[in-house]
């Protein structure tokens, strides 16, 4: 596994994409207390029962450890340097792939302001600039509209329905897989979607995760 720089801190004001520290765990804490209602139901699960739920520690070690082999980018989302959500690139391969996977959440009181496809843009647009994939792929439930809107507003190319693709909220669920490759954003996707979104729509829809 190729080793990729880390750590790595993306600004784009007021979004802000850093990595995820261990006194980030109360402010952590409380944005996943107060957006439970909104962020369970997309929650990542064991299928395993006894599984023991992971300490907020642990979730950072094994983050750092997996930016370290050069498997994945574990960013926490900051706006003006409060804790709003995170931006975590995952399942890097290299070899002929040279690809990756994309997943995201923020507080619902920072969804529908453009803050979220902002983020995701930067995070693809490292990607390709500075660790040269090829591909990157964000999987999100049929039911989430509001995920759904973050990836229509970026004009990611819809590749399918995956059947029982993760296990999400205690069961398998089915996903629908979205994906775009370097050549599809030669400029950049953060500088695409600015240049064919007006400003005043950036942040139109009622919610996003």
């Amino acid at each position: 596994m190729s080793r990729v720089p880390w750590p790595v801190t993306l600004i784009e004001p007021p979004v802000q994409l850093r990595p995820l520290r261990y006194r980030d765990a109360h402010a952590w804490d409380e944005v996943r207390r107060r957006n439970q209602d909104w962020l369970g139901p997309r929650d990542a699960t064991s299928p395993d029962p006894a599984a023991a739920p992971m300490s907020f520690r642990s979730m950072v070690r094994r983050y750092n450890a997996q930016a370290r082999q050069g498997e994945g980018l574990p960013w926490v989302l900051t706006l003006q340097g409060a804790l709003a959500g995170q931006v975590n690139v995952s399942g890097i391969v290299r070899g002929s792939a040279q690809t990756a996977h994309v997943g995201y959440w923020i507080a619902r009181e920072h969804a529908g302001q453009g803050y979220v496809p902002t983020a995701v843009a930067m995070a693809i647009d490292y990607c390709f600039s500075r660790l040269g994939l090829h591909r990157v792929e964000i999987n999100i439930r049929p039911e989430n509209e509001a995920s759904l809107r973050v990836v229509h507003k970026l004009g990611l190319r819809p590749e399918g329905r995956r059947e029982r693709y993760l296990h999400i909220d205690g069961a398998w669920r089915d996903h629908l897989s979205f994906a775009v490759t370097a050549e599809e954003v030669p400029g950049g996707l953060l500088a695409r979607w600015r240049r064919d979104t007006p400003p005043r729509l950036r942040g139109s829809s009622p919610a996003e995760p």
